[in-house]
């Protein structure tokens, strides 16, 4: 993969470091299982074999290393669980060694060239992902052209309106599009609670349109469990409408800014709305518009993952 122009040299080569240095510290492990435990002068586990899927576990981060080390701004997850990985496992010695004395201290040696050596680089490539994709969200269109191809060819395809597309549908009276995340995601289940218990008031100047990733029947689902099983439901799995409304992929800080964090605890924990399973692109980020006559009155994009739209003062603009 041919590295991108703006992404430093020294980006690549650490990662294709990363690669080898993981490809074979997992071989080594995987063919020689016992001679790690000989140089740290330990008894070698009874469950070998579990120690050897250790070493694959390893070698595979390799494979994704070599993947992301042409383009980090794109495939910043792999760094980013990488780097967590690295900073998990000091913990964990620190509480094998001095806490329970299940290690010795020279099993420590371990840490410094599987971990510790990569948490600047690892984390400066994540700085420069999360930049990256802060350049390219400040280039973003802010507005949606008001007449978007998209909504004349974008058909509900459950609901009371099904078959209509949403042009023609917001000809009869204004549309309120909501854009979900994935609807394991913790704010997408509060966006539903938020429109079940605004729904009297947003019907009253908008016909709700909900559009996921997730097939219809899917959709039509976990809408029920929110009381809003009757309304109509676009079903974009490939995100073409999500894109023709400049609706975007989160970087980092959109996705898993502190801001995020905590308002995933409320909202998670105190809200009731918890997490669920990946059901979607779990990178794209949600939105809402009002329609009317076919063209976008109102628009919403989240500036992180977090943000909470009022879609009744939406509807009455």
């Amino acid at each position: 993969m041919p590295e991108t122009s703006l992404q430093p040299v020294w980006i690549t080569r650490w990662l294709r470091a990363a690669a080898v240095y993981n490809l074979a510290w997992g071989a080594w492990v995987v063919l020689m299982p016992k001679h790690f435990w000989s140089l740290v002068g330990m008894s070698a586990p009874e469950y070998l074999f579990l120690w050897q899927c250790i070493g694959m576990i390893v070698g595979v981060y390799g494979i994704g290393y070599w993947f992301a080390a042409g383009d980090v701004a794109r495939h910043w997850p792999i760094v980013l669980v990488g780097f967590l990985g690295k900073i998990f496992g000091p913990i964990g010695f620190v509480q094998a060694h001095f806490i329970d004395g299940a290690v010795p201290l020279r099993f420590g040696w371990t840490l410094i060239t599987n971990d510790l050596i990569w948490w600047v680089p690892f984390g400066a490539m994540l700085v420069f992902a999360y930049r990256a994709h802060e350049r390219e969200r400040s280039r973003r269109i802010e507005r949606v052209d008001d007449d978007v191809a998209m909504l004349r060819s974008a058909m509900v395809e459950d609901g009371p309106s099904r078959g209509v597309s949403i042009a023609a549908l917001s000809e009869q009276r204004p549309v309120l599009m909501v854009f979900l995340r994935h609807l394991g995601c913790t704010f997408c289940r509060e966006a539903a609670a938020d429109l079940r218990d605004r729904r009297a008031i947003i019907e009253a100047s908008a016909t709700i349109v909900v559009v996921t990733m997730s097939p219809p029947a899917e959709a039509r689902a976990f809408l029920t469990g929110y009381g809003l099983g009757d309304v109509d439901v676009v079903s974009d799995p490939d995100r073409a409408l999500y894109r023709a409304m400049e609706l975007r992929r989160g970087t980092l800080g959109q996705l898993f800014g502190p801001r995020v964090w905590l308002r995933g605890v409320v909202a998670g924990v105190l809200g009731g709305h918890f997490v669920g399973g990946l059901k979607g692109d779990g990178l794209q980020m949600p939105g809402a518009f009002v329609i009317r006559n076919g063209r976008v009155a109102a628009a919403f994009r989240h500036r992180d993952a977090a943000d909470r739209p009022d879609y009744c003062a939406m509807v009455m603009q």
